[in-house]
């Protein structure tokens, strides 16, 4: 096999002004000729190979072509660019193949490549040579739907998926789905629970499946575990065709140790900083990427276009947002370095996570960015222009603690812990927040969502129906985590399918029916979605019954006379005679009790709706004198003509 050399001229694979480009952090398409890309020179066809190596001696592509043999296609250095390239004639689609670096000082190393378009199974490491997708699209209605409509004023409830351990099959050695698989289970199935979108755990290579997907060493590869590349997109294709958005998980914040990876990319720190101070996450093992190196930027920025361009992911959530914007995090005094202002925030990450939300934002309209940050940093979610970092959302981590919390305590101490449902309110339109349940809270020790809560199995059942609707009645967006609409009793194991066997169950497919009529409420008023993040769209009916353990509110429309009333009983106790303001006379019909029997409740409630009474309460003229169900929320409208 004969290799073309990259030189000058015709033969060049990346331009000049690319290369000026990427030595700025601006070359905002290199995954389309960096890494190893099909092409054609001269009538034959091939790959092309680009690295980025500035302090190796040389670089060659390696693989069973050449018996591993590092002299047989040597790449060329493009100027003082730290690019290296090369044409492999005869090469075709999965072939394996890695790059040989030869650093400064020491032997030869064997490095996978960065911007790989598909990696080996792991614990094998080599990359795979792929094409950028042949799969045929059908989502033009879907893409030319979320270019025109905003995600802050639109229904947002996302199910939270670890895609290896959703469902597996028993019968073939207990493995995972595919990518295939899953389009035709894990798709219908959300769209039948009613969520609006999907939230994938990290989908990119990672040689350690305990890590859940957020240890990358391929971040242009989605894992071979599943499937294809293509795959993959034909699964994106078919959430859109069924009015499903896909969000990845992103993780910009560190990458592993693994020899085959970014570390010590080129014999030195490249990716990562060299002094652990800066560059060393202590508690997790991994790197911390130099967001101050123009190319180590354009490898991130890239990377995230890449995703929604060319698989049309609707969203990124960025990982470990707090990670990234502090110096000191989980450090103690002595173990960080201090920015050039003497403070704690690291301002290199804090100017990449404002160039990639602004790019995110410009290049993809309509796609979101979600922030997983747990501080108070502020403007989070608030637009770069007036200084913030520019995620459209921000995890509410503080709602999270809270009000898991709260319903950890047994009922009769609740009224002493009120101040856990009541305290979001002080700041919720601080940020654009989303509410998760996430996988988080259901590892390490912390116990399922069932197991969170005290009390005889039908009392856990009925504690997390209510925990339920109080989240979707709150301001924000909702996010579950795949096995919360089970009532799971243990905690997630990666290596496990859910419980799928508890759903027969009374308790547990009451819990399941619950969060899909939830989620169809929840689309069908947009009381609960249209004004999330202004005060507009909330008014407490009353905040302060702590002896009862029983908070009432409302949410708003655009339209005002489009209203919500919200009533949740935190306690075993069935309050017969409770009465609440409301803004207007009339029938209020029930929406949705969650002590209904169909969700495997008491059936203790108000017949289905009630007519107000001229009785002055919480400063409204009419009121409702209500029957509340034990440990359940009652959500009402009043009926028009």
């Amino acid at each position: 096999m004969t290799q073309h050399r990259g030189s000058a001229g015709a033969d060049r694979i990346v331009t000049d002004y690319e290369v000026y480009l990427f030595g700025e952090g601006h070359w905002l398409r290199a995954w389309e000729k960096m890494g190893a890309r099909p092409a054609e020179r001269q009538g034959v066809s091939g790959y092309t190979f680009v690295c980025w190596a500035p302090n190796a001696r040389g670089v060659s592509v390696v693989g069973p072509f050449n018996t591993w043999d590092g002299r047989t296609h040597p790449l060329s250095p493009i100027g003082v660019s730290g690019l290296w390239e090369g044409f492999l004639p005869g090469l075709t689609a999965g072939t394996i193949y890695k790059f040989e670096i030869r650093p400064q000082i020491g032997p030869p190393i064997l490095k996978a490549d960065p911007w790989a378009l598909a990696a080996e199974l792991p614990p094998a490491t080599a990359s795979i040579t792929a094409d950028l997708g042949q799969h045929a699209w059908r989502d033009e209605a879907w893409m030319a739907r979320r270019r025109e409509t905003s995600s802050l004023d639109r229904p947002m409830a996302v199910y939270e998926v670890h895609p290896g351990s959703w469902r597996r099959n028993p019968l073939e050695g207990n493995r995972s789905l595919t990518w295939r698989e899953l389009t035709t289970e894990l798709v219908p199935y959300v769209k039948a629970l009613g969520f609006t979108h999907i939230e994938l755990l990290p989908i990119m290579e990672h040689p350690f499946d305990g890590s859940w997907g957020y240890q990358v060493t391929g971040y242009f590869a989605p894992t071979s575990r599943l499937g294809t590349p293509d795959d993959f997109r034909a699964f994106v294709d078919a959430c859109h065709v069924d009015d499903i958005g896909v969000i990845l998980d992103w993780v910009p914040g560190h990458f592993p140790k693994d020899d085959h990876g970014l570390r010590y990319f080129d014999g030195t720190a490249l990716y990562e900083h060299a002094d652990p101070r800066k560059g060393e996450h202590q508690d997790w093992g991994t790197l911390i990427f130099n967001y101050g190196r123009h190319e180590v930027r354009n490898f991130l920025l890239s990377n995230a276009l890449y995703w929604l361009q060319s698989f049309h992911i609707d969203g990124l959530r960025v990982d470990a947002v707090a990670s990234m914007i502090y110096l000191d995090y989980s450090r103690r005094e002595g173990e960080w370095i201090p920015n050039i202002h003497g403070g704690r925030e690291n301002l290199e990450a804090i100017d990449f996570l404002r160039e990639l939300n602004a790019l995110t934002h410009g290049h993809h309209p309509g796609t979101v960015t979600i922030a997983e940050e747990s501080t108070a940093f502020p403007a989070v979610s608030r637009p770069t222009w007036v200084g913030g970092l520019g995620f459209t959302f921000k995890w509410n981590m503080g709602w999270m603690h809270d009000i898991l919390t709260y319903v950890s305590k047994d009922p009769v101490y609740r009224r002493w812990e009120h101040q856990h449902l009541t305290f979001s309110m002080l700041y919720a339109y601080n940020e654009n927040f989303v509410l998760p349940f996430s996988h988080d809270e259901v590892v390490h020790g912390k116990g399922s969502m069932m197991e969170k809560v005290p009390g005889d199995q039908w009392q856990k059942a009925a504690t997390l129906r209510t925990l339920y609707t109080f989240m979707y009645g709150h301001p924000g967006k909702k996010l579950l985590f795949m096995g919360a609409e089970l009532g799971e009793w243990r905690e997630w194991n990666h290596a496990d399918s859910l419980d799928w066997d508890l759903v027969p169950q009374p308790l547990h497919g009451g819990l399941q029916r619950f969060v899909r009529d939830l989620n169809d409420v929840y689309r069908r008023q947009p009381a609960l979605y249209e004004i999330d993040f202004d005060p507009a769209g909330f008014a407490w009916i009353d905040c302060n019954d702590h002896e009862a353990s029983v908070i009432s509110f409302i949410r708003y429309a655009r339209d005002p006379r489009d209203f919500v009333v919200i009533i949740l009983n935190f306690t075993p106790v069935v309050r017969d005679q409770y009465r609440v303001g409301v803004p207007e006379p009339g029938f209020y019909r029930e929406l949705l009790n969650s002590d209904a029997v169909w969700y495997a409740g008491g059936n203790v409630g108000n017949e289905g709706g009630l007519y107000t009474e001229a009785v002055p309460a919480h400063g409204h003229a009419q009121s409702l004198r209500l029957t509340l169900p034990p440990l359940a929320g009652l959500m009402l409208k009043v009926s028009r003509a």
